[in-house]
């Protein structure tokens, strides 16, 4: 399959925006997305841009997304954390998403960073062997921790 692979434009934001629902579709989280296009296009592609974003198009059309930024380790220094690689499902296992999966991973190389990182659901085996397969470890003694803003006024009070 024929597709290109470039760096989000603000134009993009829509369709970011719709991969995302699909994903929240998929992680069983429909109503979860609160983030909106004005969000992406602020957030992303305005005067201090929070991520980098990599799209796969097919047709023109933005059929699959790599959404990543910069952290910083306390043991590694600069890191690159995925937030989100998402493929459209009438898309998935064309090369899509190992095509935009190597294209962070040249992206973290040109930025000198020492990791990569993201999370992964432990449901989402086809995710986790692709992984796996690729070298990357998945630490299963490791758990996310989150405060959504909610639990944080709540724990401030």
């Amino acid at each position: 399959m024929d597709f290109n692979l470039r760096k989000a434009q603000k134009k993009d934001s829509v369709a970011i925006l719709k991969l995302i629902e699909e994903l929240a579709v998929f992680e069983k989280e429909p109503d979860a997305v609160e983030l909106t296009k004005e969000d992406i296009e602020r957030d992303g592609f305005g005067e201090n841009p929070l991520f980098t974003c990599f799209v796969a198009e097919v047709n023109k059309q933005v059929q699959g997304m790599a959404l990543c930024y910069f952290r910083y380790s306390t043991w590694k220094g600069k890191t690159v954390h995925l937030e989100d690689l998402i493929i459209r499902e009438s898309y998935r296992n064309k090369g899509l998403g190992k095509a935009l999966y190597k294209r962070v991973m040249e992206f973290a190389l040109e930025n000198k960073v020492k990791r990569v990182e993201w999370v992964v659901l432990d449901w989402n085996i086809n995710a986790v062997n692709f992984y796996k397969n690729s070298g990357a470890t998945v630490f299963e003694e490791w758990n996310t921790v989150q405060f959504s803003d909610d639990a944080i006024r709540q724990f401030l009070q």
